[in-house]
């Protein structure tokens, strides 16, 4: 598979679109959530307008009345052509794919089909909470195999876990977060296949969620874990929620390789009932005509990576960030601040400034905190200002 590049000049930056005063007439978790003093960097949402066509096929079912249920696989279509292009995954099966109300309620119905109550799930933290608050809310037992030191997938704590998972005899099922979140992590084609060969060999079901696939910044590439040797039994969930700012239409697609068709066939049909109609055609159009439009948002990622990695080195050089490939979230190591467990407390409290903190990330979350780039330029030197200034 080839990347394509990315990169498309002439495109405006959307990041830089909006002005805050814009900003705050949100009323979005991200901006009400916190007193109006407060700069928001946490919940993954970004700062950016919708997309023309996302904003056009939307306003349109609008203008008709177009509200009822959703039906069909333009949505799938759309992602299999848009899957070709951009990763060159000419494989995804339209026939193998469901849509879903979102990606995490996706999982939970990929995961009932291949675990029952009381069977493990084994996640990699530092991991997206929901992992854990859904994994739990639905009788799973969670099982952790921490990331490496490197923020990768340490293979042989993979491996002890899948042991440890199936020790019983039951069902065990691995939750993949690929890109990962909160690292921006960007798992590789070998790593991926080495990944579905331990799953073979102890019998653990593999859910990858791959939300943050379309968010990969240049030179990275993206490959989907349905894509790779050995993954055939494999179940994903993809989106253009994360790549379009699309969360609040809800819809998603569940995706089954080969030898898992027949567990998504099980899928209850009224799943299907729960994505909403009109973010089916918001996700179809982003995908099928939003690509500069999310070109123009990478290239404005890629910027802000830099400006962050410059502006922690002058102004905070005790925090340790290693800038990720992929997704718009910087994971930020502040233990050498002396700040304790949750920084992001003593940011929100003394600075002004709302992170995510480290902690419901689990195992290797303590003194970190997730921050939030997909703001103007301005935006994050700002958030970097308060930041040191809470250190006063």
């Amino acid at each position: 598979m080839t990347s394509i590049p990315q990169h498309q000049p002439g495109e405006p930056n959307p990041l830089r679109a909006l002005t805050l005063d814009q900003l705050r007439r949100r009323t979005s978790m991200k901006w009400r959530t916190y007193p109006a003093d407060v700069l928001p960097l946490w919940v993954a949402e970004m700062d950016v307008p919708l997309a023309e066509p996302v904003a056009r096929a939307v306003t349109d079912a609008m203008e008709l009345g177009d509200t009822g249920y959703p039906v069909g696989t333009a949505y799938a279509e759309a992602l299999a052509a848009f899957a070709g292009k951009r990763w060159g995954w000419d494989d995804l099966a339209v026939e193998r794919t469901a849509i879903v109300p979102d990606v995490m309620l996706g999982v939970v119905e990929m995961l009932k089909l291949v675990t029952g109550p009381g069977d493990p799930v084994v996640l990699n933290p530092p991991v997206y909470p929901p992992f854990y608050q859904f994994v739990t809310h639905m009788d799973r037992r969670v099982v952790e195999a921490p990331l490496g030191a490197d923020l990768r997938i340490d293979l042989g704590t993979l491996e002890e876990a899948f042991r440890r998972a199936v020790a019983d005899g039951g069902r065990a099922a691995y939750l993949l977060c690929s890109p990962h979140n909160p690292t921006g992590t960007v798992h590789t084609a070998e790593e991926l296949a080495a990944v579905a060969a331990l799953a073979e060999r102890y019998g653990v079901r593999v859910v990858a969620d791959e939300i943050h696939a379309p968010v990969v910044s240049a030179g990275a590439r993206f490959v989907p874990y349905l894509s790779v040797p050995g993954a055939e039994r494999g179940l994903a969930l993809m989106s253009a929620s994360k790549g379009w700012n699309l969360a609040g239409l809800k819809a998603a697609l569940a995706l089954a390789g080969p030898g898992a068709a027949a567990d998504l066939a099980r899928m209850p049909e009224e799943v299907g009932h729960g994505p909403s109609h009109v973010g089916v055609l918001a996700h179809t159009a982003a995908l099928r005509d939003g690509a500069a439009w999310l070109d123009a948002v990478l290239a404005g990622l890629d910027e802000n990576r830099r400006l962050l990695t410059d502006l922690l080195a002058e102004h905070l050089p005790g925090v340790v960030h290693h800038a990720g490939e992929a997704t718009y979230l910087a994971w930020l190591d502040c233990r050498a601040l002396g700040l304790g467990d949750d920084p992001a407390d003593v940011f929100l409290h003394r600075g002004r400034v709302a992170l995510s903190s480290g902690i419901p990330f689990g195992t290797g979350g303590a003194g970190h905190v997730r921050l939030n780039l997909a703001a103007s330029p301005e935006v994050i030197t700002e958030a970097v200002r308060r930041m040191t200034a809470a250190l006063a």
